[in-house]
């Protein structure tokens, strides 16, 4: 995948899709205090808690890569030489795409499927 649609993908699908699941956990949370005591509502939030905040943090990664993806790029485009352009794309674009997929991995598996825009690395192995 190119990078600028990489980060287009990111940016347009895979973090709304993320925090809007985010939202929809917040919401159940906040019902579930308003239902149950304190102390059972937090032990009953426990879970819905840890994906909230491990979904923002992987998030912030992701936009915070993104970001710096576009830089790289950037700097790489303004390079003449093409074998020169081509290892700084080996060398510091290619490893930025690594780690927003790597984040973005990590959400898939995190995010119910109805609300997962793009097909799942494991309906992937399966589509005939």
């Amino acid at each position: 995948i190119e990078a600028r649609v990489m980060g287009d993908i990111t940016m347009n699908h895979i973090v709304p899709v993320a925090t809007h699941y985010q939202s929809q956990l917040a919401k159940n949370v906040q019902n579930m205090r308003q239902i149950f005591p304190t102390e059972k509502a937090e032990k009953l939030c426990a879970r819905n808690m840890k994906l909230i905040e491990e979904i923002a943090e992987r998030t912030q990664k992701i936009e915070t890569g993104v970001e710096e993806l576009v830089n790289a790029r950037k700097v790489a485009n303004k390079i003449e030489c093409e074998r020169e352009k081509a290892i700084a794309y080996h060398d510091t674009v290619e490893p930025k795409m690594k780690d927003i997929r790597y984040q973005i991995d990590k959400l898939e598996l995190i995010v119910a499927d109805e609300l997962w825009t793009l097909p799942k690395y494991r309906e992937l192995l399966f589509i005939r």
